[in-house]
């Protein structure tokens, strides 16, 4: 469960943190959670080589974008660590040589626990929007599920939700198809 510390948290808060947990501080406040479990881990890195080939080096896709593994992202004063992020090179040709970004990502996934899922969908989706990130996947391993947001506006808005082992062109990577199966686990 992740762990609320009540104050203005501070960078040096976070830092502070054992390496045993993700810290990121939303809304001032300084939020701990354990390092994420072998489901979702396996969800996470799956996923990341599924899209690193076509889309960040061009393999077999249109390549143009850059796809990260948990990137501390510092979004105004919230500082937020997805699961994977993406930045189409036309924003972003070349990461910083930071241990951070301050350019919010065009495209954000949240691998959801029950742990932090209240969490990634009531506090970080907020700091998403604000931020105009441009589509947020939430992908749930126990229930088998990708739900993809799309920002209009000033809202999300559910653009597709797929469930199982279905071989799906998910927005914003359609050029490519998608085999679910590959991010779960046997059943």
């Amino acid at each position: 469960m992740p762990v609320t510390i009540k104050k203005p948290a501070t960078y040096e808060d976070l830092r502070a943190l054992p390496e045993t947990v993700v810290g990121e501080i939303v809304s001032g406040e300084l939020i701990a959670s354990p390092r994420p479990a072998s489901r979702q881990t396996l969800v996470t890195s799956a996923l990341g080589g599924e899209l690193i080939g076509p889309f960040q080096r061009g393999r077999g896709g249109p390549g143009g974008w850059w796809v990260l593994d948990e990137p501390e992202l510092h979004l105004g004063d919230d500082v937020l660590v997805p699961d994977l992020a993406g930045w189409k090179r036309t924003r972003m040709p070349v990461p910083p040589d930071e241990p951070f970004f301050t350019l919010p990502p065009d495209w954000v996934c949240e691998v959801l626990s029950p742990s932090t899922a209240s969490f990634d969908r009531e506090k970080k989706l907020p700091v998403y929007l604000r931020e105009q990130v441009g589509c947020v996947w939430l992908i749930e391993p126990l229930t088998r599920t990708l739900e993809i947001f799309r920002r209009e506006k000033d809202r999300w808005v559910l653009a597709n939700n797929y469930v199982g082992v279905q071989r799906v062109r998910a927005e914003p990577f359609e050029a490519v198809e998608l085999e679910l199966e590959a991010l779960w686990l046997p059943a």
